[in-house]
């Protein structure tokens, strides 16, 4: 079973830093991966920010945190970390971390932390 529980987040003023951090207290499975999402209020659609894969420690992400954010992993922990810096006020929301196939949907989700970024 994969069990995810991310920690971190917080409020935060423009231009700060957090570190997010998901650990799977489970197990893994063949071509695993571990991702980092956000989900905005007003109904937005979950996102995707950045992913890294378990065997090679290849990374994935998404063109509006390239440079800015960092994602990395610690093997022995089943943990990735998020790295985020020059926060903005659009990077309020709920971040999640999921667990997947490679090339496949995410199958297993954390509960999510709030990140709030004041202007």
């Amino acid at each position: 079973q994969v069990q995810l529980e991310e920690s971190g987040g917080g409020l935060v003023q423009t231009g700060g830093s957090l570190r997010l951090s998901c650990v799977n207290s489970g197990r893994t499975f063949s071509n695993y991966a571990m991702g980092w999402y956000r989900q905005a209020p007003a109904g937005k659609e979950r996102e995707f920010l950045a992913a890294i894969s378990w065997t090679g420690g290849r990374t994935y992400y998404a063109d509006s945190v390239k440079g800015r954010w960092t994602i990395s992993r610690d093997s022995a922990k089943l943990a990735i970390y998020l790295e985020m810096s020059d926060l903005k006020p659009d990077d309020t929301a709920v971040y999640y971390c999921g667990a997947f196939e490679l090339g496949a949907p995410v199958e297993h989700w954390g509960h999510g932390t709030q990140v709030t970024v004041s202007s």
